[in-house]
């Protein structure tokens, strides 16, 4: 699920694109980040909905038999990601909601098979304590003065690290000790990444000022990178902390 910062990143953000802001705003920061994080809270709100479904109606056995449909939904994952950002600029404020409500549902079903791994105990256990973590990351983020641009190339890294990881620890067994060094790893570079990317609103924010149009292209966009923040979080937390049926 690390997919996080394909794109732009940081200060990058208003570079890449030159998009005018000669127009009047029409809505207060508060308003603007209210609104980013309520997208974030519906991307997964579909995402938890469409999971409960998926167990619900049988369907998670279907995708735990053909192993190929995880790959193929996990492949279109991370070709939305990349379409969201590369071709935003483009794009009309429906299209950018429209792909990152696909996202979420994509993302639901392959989380529904967390529904069989884990208990319902310990993920609603997990959640609570990913929502408390990312909350106060998030107003940190929102209210500190410190410049956490820098930080940019520093999550990055950890970003590449976590991957190269993954894939050691998934085709070399002797790596499996890595399990909770790379756990801790991972809440660490997504809790400041929460911080960073909160903070990048409120620069798209002072960017864009006034060019609504793409002011909620970006909203979007952010409310994205928020989501993907708390997915990542809540599953390095999961792994660090949960306990999975097969252990029991």
């Amino acid at each position: 699920m690390d997919e996080n910062n394909y794109g732009f990143n940081g200060s990058q953000f208003p570079q890449q694109y030159g998009f005018d802001s000669a127009y009047a705003p029409s809505v207060t920061l508060n308003q603007y980040i209210a609104r980013t994080f309520g997208w974030m809270f519906l991307g997964l709100l579909i995402t938890f909905a469409v999971a409960v479904g998926t167990v619900a109606s049988g369907l998670v056995f279907s995708l735990l038999s053909s192993p190929l449909v995880l790959i193929v939904l996990t492949v279109v994952e991370l070709a939305v990601v990349i379409a969201f950002s590369a071709t935003l600029q483009k794009r009309s404020v429906g299209v950018t909601r429209g792909l990152f409500f696909l996202y979420s549902v994509l993302n639901g079903v392959v989380f529904s098979l967390y529904f069989l791994m884990f208990d319902v105990a310990n993920l609603m256990a997990v959640f609570l304590l990913t929502a408390l973590f990312f909350g106060a990351f998030a107003l940190y983020g929102r209210f500190t003065r410190t410049d956490l641009s820098r930080l940019g190339p520093i999550l990055v890294g950890g970003l590449i690290f976590l991957i190269v990881a993954g894939l050691l620890m998934a085709f070399i067994p002797g790596f499996s000790f890595m399990e909770r060094i790379v756990c801790m790893v991972g809440i660490v570079i997504f809790l400041c990444f929460t911080a960073f990317d909160v903070q990048k609103i409120k620069a798209n924010y002072e960017y864009f000022y006034g060019n609504d149009a793409v002011l909620q292209k970006a909203s979007v966009y952010s409310a994205l990178q928020l989501y993907l923040d708390f997915i990542n979080l809540f599953l390095y937390l999961l792994r660090f902390f949960g306990n999975s049926r097969s252990s029991n």
